[in-house]
């Protein structure tokens, strides 16, 4: 039976202990299964027959879902009930993520994604504001404080134990490893979850809303599948890439006539939200794109298991919690010097990625991968701080409905992009090597006096174009992380740019 609605200082400190789990045990779940799937990629390329573009989609679909299906968080919340709503987007969770592990092909697995991100992407909101309404003021603060660490630690244990799991029977077990935890959370949702005092009956826009959908997907079809169909010599491409215009046309103009849009876009005439928009696409596009590129990098050119991957990946989520501890200190200062620090920590680990070779160790990797995270968990709160200093609190809702559509945004955009760099840079890059295999190269005559290679046998030929393969696709890579800092030093022209008001 649910515990009924309450003021905050109406609940025992048992119930909101017990609500706190429940919500944080739910949004973990979710979060793990974002980072997981990084450590399986290359597993699930083999598995489904796939190539680095197309296995691609099982991230960049997923996050395009997520991006999609947020901003109707409070349109659901206010039909449907706060209550109901997060139970049925954990069933949903469930059944799609159960749906993940079967999949017989990338098709389906890919719409089990889709499913999964829809379904997910409310619980996380809905999380945070159940917190709010059990928790008097006096003690939000370290009710959050335990949300954040809970989800925090999901993905630090979810990658580790995964990989494992896919090292001893296969891809397919790090989704089901989850299935028995969101069946427990699903029953205590439906026990200890509290009714919602108040429902809205605020319309959703549906126009808004489908040709912002039909947009973002177009753009993103088009991303995909441009380099796979060579772009705009393809009449696919252009159909997508005229859709999307028109779409997001006639989503910008609606937006802008209709009373009650979906996303209100006279918002932007505030100069932090409008800033704060901006930065927080590009850190949505340096969030996940190193947990895409890492797996395929460490597997196919250096031959890691998935167990040590998911450790690789762990180590992000452990810099994320120190990340975490740090900004409830920086939180004093001035929100530019955070995002300063922050941002310098992710150039940081940029730069140290463009100097990876084949011979790369572990403890570089975790090192940058650890940085990352530190950066992510630094920058978030005083980007949130800055962004929405000068916004009205009634407004709050509608705002941060498309400050977390950008984020999700330029995650599954700038994948693609890095995916799209990386192949045709390994395409182009093995063309010009493969170029100095010729008789005349001295130093392949002294690698053949040495037995180090041989022209003559048909082996020893596949091994030498096995070995400019692995170079050219470390060089492909190498591109992508040049990419990857050069959007970390963009951001820094922003903070200047905050307006910050100082107390009277």
């Amino acid at each position: 039976m649910a515990i009924a609605a309450a003021r905050p200082e109406d609940y025992t400190g048992f119930q909101r202990a017990i609500i706190l789990a429940t919500v944080t045990m739910a949004t973990t779940l979710y979060a793990t299964t974002i980072l997981v799937v990084s450590v399986i990629l290359p597993q699930m390329r083999g598995s489904l027959s796939a190539t680095q573009d197309q296995i691609a989609w099982v991230v960049t679909f997923n996050i395009l879902a997520t991006a999609i299906a947020t901003p109707m968080t409070g349109w659901l919340a206010g039909k449907f009930g706060r209550r109901k709503t997060m139970i049925y987007c954990q069933l949903g969770f469930l059944v799609s993520t159960l749906a993940c592990g079967f999949a017989p092909n990338l098709e389906l697995l890919v719409v089990a994604r889709i499913f999964q991100g829809a379904f997910g992407a409310p619980i996380v909101p809905l999380a945070q504001a159940t917190i709010l309404d059990t928790f008097p003021k006096e003690k939000q603060a370290f009710g959050t404080a335990i949300f954040g660490m809970g989800v925090v630690i999901g993905p630090v244990i979810g990658p580790v134990l995964g990989g494992y799991l896919a090292d001893i029977y296969n891809w397919r077990w790090a989704f089901y490893m989850i299935v028995p935890a969101a069946a427990l959370a699903l029953a205590a949702l439906a026990l200890f979850l509290p009714e919602t005092r108040n429902r809205s009956t605020a319309k959703l826009d549906w126009t808004g809303f489908l040709t912002l959908i039909v947009s973002v997907g177009a753009m993103q079809l088009m991303l995909d599948r441009g380099n796979r169909q060579d772009w705009f010599q393809s009449f696919e491409i252009i159909i997508e890439a005229g859709i999307a215009i028109l779409a997001l046309y006639l989503f910008i103009v609606h937006s802008l006539t209709t009373k009650n849009p979906f996303l209100n876009l006279r918002h932007l005439l505030d100069r932090n939200y409008a800033l704060g928009l901006m930065f927080v696409t590009v850190y949505g596009m340096l969030n996940f794109t190193p947990m895409v590129l890492f797996p395929p990098m460490l597997q196919g050119l250096m031959g890691y298991p998935n167990a040590i991957i998911g450790e690789l990946l762990g180590a992000r989520g452990a810099g994320a919690i120190l990340g975490f501890f740090a900004a409830m200190w920086i939180a004093k200062l001035d929100p530019r010097i955070g995002l300063l620090f922050g941002c310098a920590v992710q150039a940081a680990s940029g730069m140290w990625m463009m100097s990876f070779s084949l011979d790369v160790s572990f403890q570089e990797v975790a090192t940058a991968s650890a940085l990352q995270g530190f950066s992510v968990g630094i920058i978030w709160p005083p980007l949130t701080v800055a962004t929405f200093r000068t916004i009205d609190s009634k407004y709050l809702a509608e705002t941060s409905a498309l400050f977390h559509l950008l984020r999700n945004l330029g995650s599954s955009v700038f994948i693609s992009l890095s995916i799209t760099t990386l192949v045709r840079s390994t395409t182009v890059n093995y063309g010009r090597l493969a170029e100095f295999i010729t008789p005349y190269n001295k130093n392949l005559q002294d690698a053949v006096a040495l037995g180090a290679a041989d022209t003559d046998a048909a082996d020893g030929l596949a091994r030498i174009s096995v070995a400019i393969a692995k170079q050219a696709g470390m060089l492909g890579f190498l591109d992508a992380f040049t990419l990857y800092t050069a959007a970390c030093f963009a951001v820094f022209l922003m903070i200047p740019l905050f307006k910050i008001r100082t107390a009277a």
